[in-house]
C-alpha cells in the first residue's frame, strides 16, 4: 500500500496514538491525586490500547510497601475510580510493570534504589530508558525532588531516550517564586523535557473552544470588539475547602484557580489563530494575549474578593470558611474572587474580560460566556422585546460538557413577542464515545513528548504578573467581603458589574 494512503499516514489525526515503549515514575503515589486520577487514568490508557505492552508504572513514597502492596493500591484505586471497565486480561499485563521504592525525598539511598528500579525495568519490560518523573507532591518539595533527579543521574538522557518531569500546580505563589521554580527545574530539565500540568487544558471542551472558533466559518467573523460585549469566564465550586486547609489557606481563590486555569481559559477564548496547532504555535499566541492584559485603574473597583459565611448548601448547614477546622479564625484567605480586565490590542479593545472563581457557590460549573452587544436598531416595539436578552455564546466546560448559542425568536402566537432561546450541543447526546478524562490525554501527551496542552515558562510568568499586583492590593486593603453559603458571591462582586451596566449569568 502506497505511503501517501492516508490510512498509513502518521500525521492523520483520527488514527490513535500509541505510546512508544517507556515508564512514568509517580512521587507522592499515597495522595489523593494519585488515587483518585493518577492510577485510574493509567489504567484507562492501558484499557483502550495506549500504551505499549511493556509499560512501566514506579510508585515513590514513604509507606514501607513491598511491590505486591503498591499493586494492591493500584487495584483499589482502579476499581473505584477508573473511567472504563475493569479487565483482567488488561490488568495482568500491567501489574508486570509495577514497581515500589520506598523512601523520603532526601534519602539518597532511596534514589539509588530508583535508579536501580528503572535500570532493571529497561531489561525486563523494554523501557528503551524513557521515563517521565511525576511531582505529584507540595510546591516546597519540588526542588529537591528536581535536584536528587539531578544529582543521582535520573535526569540524564542516553543517545534515542528521554527523561522527562511533569509539575502539577501551583507554579509558584507569586511571580519571584515562579522565576525562582523555574530556574531550578531548568537548571536540570530542558525546556522541552518539562510539562507543566493545567488539567484544565486537558478537557475536551477546553480544546473544543479552537475547534469552534477555527473550523468554522460561522464564529471568527464576530469574534472581536465590534460584536462583543463582554466575556465572563467562570469556575464556581459548590463543596467548601473539605481536609484542605493545610493546603488552601495563604492561597486563595485567586492563586489557585485565575492564575492558572482562568487566565488560561481566557488566553484559548481571545488568541488570534495560530500558524498551526503545535506546541510553539500555541503558546507564541497565548504569550501575545497574556502579554496585551491590561489592569484596570482602579483595582478597589474593579476586582472583589470574599470569604463565604455559614449557610445553606445542598439542604444541608455549612459552616463559614473561618469556622472550617484548621483555618486561622483571623484568616484574610480569599475563597472568591473576581477581576475584570481588558486586552489591549486590535482585536479586543474595550472588551471587559471578568473572571470569577469561589467555593460553596450555587453549583458546580465551569463555562466562558461570549456575550454578543445588542442590536444597534431594533424595528420592535419595547414591549415585543421586553424579555429579550444579549445574544451569547456558552461554552461549559463542566460538568454538562457542550455549547450553548442564546438567542431571540418569536412566541407562537397572534402578537409579536420575542424571547430569549438556546439551542444546545451536548456532548453525551452528539457522540457515542465518552470523553476521556483530562489526565489521560495529559499522561499520554507527556509519554508522547507533545507539549500542546501544557503552559511555557512564559505563560506562567505572564499570569503571575497579571494577579501579583490584585494580589498586593488586596493584602493593604481590609478583609474579604462576606457572602452565605450557597449564593453567587458577594454583593460586592455583583455591584462591580452593575457599574458597568452588566450583571453576572446564573448557570
Amino acid at each position: 500500500m502506497s505511503s501517501s494512503n492516508p490510512l498509513r499516514d502518521p500525521a492523520d489525526r483520527r488514527l490513535p496514538r500509541i505510546a512508544g515503549p517507556s515508564g512514568l515514575v509517580i512521587f507522592g503515589v499515597t495522595g489523593d491525586l494519585s488515587r483518585k486520577k493518577l492510577m485510574p487514568a493509567v489504567y484507562d490508557l492501558a484499557n483502550r490500547g495506549l500504551l505499549p505492552p511493556g509499560f512501566s508504572l514506579v510508585g515513590f513514597a514513604r509507606r514501607e510497601w513491598a511491590n505486591e502492596d503498591f499493586a494492591e493500591v493500584v487495584h483499589d484505586a482502579v476499581k473505584a475510580h477508573a473511567r472504563t471497565p475493569f479487565r483482567e486480561e488488561v490488568w495482568q499485563q500491567l501489574i508486570q510493570g509495577m514497581r515500589f521504592v520506598q523512601g523520603t525525598f532526601d534519602d539518597d539511598d532511596a534514589f539509588e534504589r530508583l535508579r536501580e528500579t528503572i535500570g532493571e525495568l529497561d531489561k525486563a519490560q523494554g523501557t528503551g530508558g524513557n521515563f517521565a518523573f511525576y511531582l505529584s507532591v507540595p510546591p516546597s518539595a519540588f526542588p529537591v525532588v528536581i535536584q536528587q533527579l539531578k544529582k543521582h543521574g535520573l535526569a540524564d538522557q542516553s543517545s534515542g531516550s528521554w527523561r522527562r518531569a511533569v509539575i502539577e500546580k501551583p507554579f509558584g505563589h507569586d511571580l519571584k517564586s515562579a522565576e525562582e521554580l523555574n530556574a531550578t527545574v531548568e537548571e536540570v530539565f530542558a525546556p522541552d523535557q518539562v510539562f507543566r500540568i493545567d488539567h484544565y487544558l486537558g478537557k475536551e471542551t477546553v480544546q473544543n473552544i479552537l475547534a469552534l472558533r477555527f473550523a468554522n466559518q460561522m464564529f471568527e467573523p464576530i469574534w472581536n470588539r465590534s460584536f462583543v460585549d463582554h466575556v465572563q469566564i467562570t469556575m464556581a465550586e459548590d463543596i467548601g475547602i473539605g481536609g484542605r486547609a493545610g493546603y488552601y489557606d495563604g492561597i486563595g481563590a485567586a492563586r489557585d484557580v485565575i492564575q492558572n486555569h482562568l487566565l488560561q481559559l481566557m488566553a484559548l477564548t481571545a488568541m488570534e489563530e495560530p500558524a498551526s496547532f503545535d506546541a510553539d504555535a500555541l503558546a507564541a499566541e497565548k504569550t501575545k494575549v497574556l502579554g496585551a492584559v491590561k489592569l484596570p485603574k482602579d483595582l478597589g473597583r474593579s476586582t472583589v474578593r470574599g470569604q463565604y459565611a455559614e449557610g445553606w448548601q445542598g439542604g444541608e448547614k455549612a459552616v463559614g470558611y473561618l469556622q472550617e477546622d484548621g483555618i486561622d479564625p483571623q484568616s484574610k484567605t480569599d475563597t472568591y474572587a473576581a477581576i475584570k480586565l481588558e486586552i489591549d490590542n486590535r482585536r479586543w479593545a474595550g472588551v471587559p474580560f471578568y473572571l470569577r472563581t469561589g467555593k460553596r457557590l450555587g453549583r458546580r460549573v465551569t463555562e466562558i460566556a461570549v456575550v454578543f452587544q445588542r442590536a444597534p436598531h431594533s424595528p420592535f416595539g419595547h414591549t415585543a422585546t421586553e424579555e429579550l436578552g444579549q445574544n451569547a455564546i456558552v461554552i461549559r466546560v463542566q460538568p454538562d460538557e457542550g455549547i450553548t448559542v442564546r438567542f431571540g425568536s418569536k412566541v407562537p402566537g397572534t402578537s409579536m413577542e420575542i424571547r430569549d432561546v438556546s439551542m444546545d450541543f451536548a456532548y453525551g447526546e452528539s457522540f457515542t464515545e465518552s470523553s476521556p478524562e483530562a489526565y489521560e490525554r495529559l499522561i499520554l501527551d507527556v509519554l508522547l513528548g507533545d507539549s500542546n496542552l501544557f503552559p511555557r515558562t512564559e505563560e506562567v510568568e505572564l499570569s503571575w504578573e497579571i494577579l501579583d499586583p490584585i494580589e498586593e492590593y488586596w493584602d493593604k486593603h481590609g478583609r474579604p467581603a462576606q457572602y452565605p453559603s450557597g449564593t453567587w458571591g458577594p454583593v460586592e462582586a455583583d455591584e462591580m458589574l452593575e457599574r458597568d451596566g452588566r450583571s453576572w449569568r446564573r448557570p
